[in-house]
């Protein structure tokens, strides 16, 4: 069942990595914060209407939940922005590998200390491998922009 998430894990980075230089060329049309302002507001309405038709949860349970679990979208923001105005400067390529590198950096981070509630799994000598080779294929991949 775990490999099921792995290939939708994977569709979802697939759809990112269509979404960014969408995102750029709207970006370095309108402007980069414009341009993320727009990316949100046709995701707003196509989640407004997927929870119209599909909902299952309970809205209303919002007020309920921990202050810190509604920051997700303010980080969603942040993150569709820089990505808007760094494919302007160091390509597709460039943009989602270094966006990559990040997650894993702080995935790892969190898995390691066991933060924002999930289990801890600490670091190990083939995860600290992992982030070098990473940081490596960064550089090759950024080095014509560096």
């Amino acid at each position: 069942m775990k490999g099921l998430f792995v290939l939708v894990a994977l569709c979802g980075g697939m759809v990112m990595g269509i979404q960014t230089p969408i995102n750029g060329a709207l970006g370095k049309r309108i402007g980069g914060i414009e341009g993320a302002l727009i990316s949100f507001a046709v995701g707003l309405l196509c989640l407004s209407l997927a929870v119209l038709f599909f909902g299952k949860g309970n809205l209303s349970q919002v007020t309920h939940v921990p202050k810190p679990w509604l920051i997700g979208g303010a980080l969603g923001a942040i993150g569709v922005t820089c990505s808007i105005l760094s494919v302007q400067r160091i390509g597709v390529a460039g943009t989602l590998t270094a966006a990559v590198v990040g997650q894993i950096l702080v995935g790892l981070t969190i898995d390691h200390f066991g933060l924002l509630g999930v289990g801890r799994t600490p670091l190990d000598f083939s995860r600290v491998l992992g982030v070098i080779l990473m940081l490596s294929g960064l550089y090759f991949v950024l080095r014509q922009n560096l």
